[in-house]
């Protein structure tokens, strides 16, 4: 019978076929670089709410999103064709960046919203995804209106593989464009699979699916086999490459 296991600072993670029915694997431990490293690389993420001990989940079935599959609506696909037409213009109204003001976007992701009594995203997860950020590994894309950061996402790439953890939006398609253009932009670098975590009506309407622990840990072991590509910083463009550097 599976039992949550309860972790020191050092013990190494169990394997997810251990998670109970809901996907819990585990509590405790930290947050360090190396800790997050080897969840991620194993297909387990932290979530808990401030006060709680860490922990861990691998749920089954896992939300995967495959960028083929990736749906754009047609107020969406007009609303990306404005912006490529303009993104090159020193007049554009809307810009497209990544990795231009991550901490930005994930205190904005811990926002409260009409829906939450709280956030997930706490202290904790923000300091530690900020040092994973610096350490070359976790990353973010902005949607900036008249120089507003107006919308956004955050997650992680590690080998051909991105894990998304969260966007957020301050105007209407704004992080929608931001998933967009972060779509294209992994489907430039070799990176065809998005983690989502678990399944939502909002993310399934934009083409994830559920897919079996067993097929997940599967993609991610082949991806893992791949040296992860060079993310860089800047304005991206439609279509997926990052603008030159004036």
């Amino acid at each position: 019978m599976a039992r949550l296991i309860w972790l020191d600072e050092y013990a190494p993670l169990p394997h997810p076929d251990q998670a109970l029915p809901e996907g819990l694997l585990a509590a405790g431990g930290g947050l360090s670089i190396e800790r997050l490293t080897e969840a991620y690389s194993k297909g387990i993420f932290p979530w808990f709410n401030e006060g709680e001990p860490v922990l861990w989940w691998s749920p089954d079935p896992r939300m995967v999103l495959s960028c083929h599959e990736f749906k754009v609506s047609h107020s969406l696909a007009k609303k990306l064709r404005q912006i490529g037409r303009n993104e090159c213009s020193a007049e554009a109204r809307i810009r497209v960046t990544t990795n231009t003001a991550f901490m930005q976007v994930i205190q904005a992701c811990a926002a409260p919203r009409r829906t939450q009594l709280n956030t997930w995203i706490s202290p904790a997860i923000q300091s530690a995804y900020g040092a994973w950020h610096r350490a070359g590994r976790a990353h973010s894309v902005e949607t900036w209106i008249d120089g507003q950061l107006m919308g956004g996402i955050y997650g992680v790439n590690l080998g051909t593989f991105f894990f998304g953890e969260s966007m957020f939006s301050r105007a209407n398609n704004a992080s929608k464009v931001a998933l967009a253009y972060l779509v294209a932009f992994l489907q430039e670098r070799g990176i065809q699979h998005v983690d989502c975590q678990q399944e939502t009506e909002h993310l399934a309407s934009l083409g994830a699916k559920p897919i079996s622990r067993k097929h997940f840990l599967t993609l991610l072991a082949q991806a893992l086999q791949n040296p992860p590509p060079k993310w860089g910083s800047g304005q991206i463009l439609r279509s997926g490459t990052l603008a030159p550097r004036e």
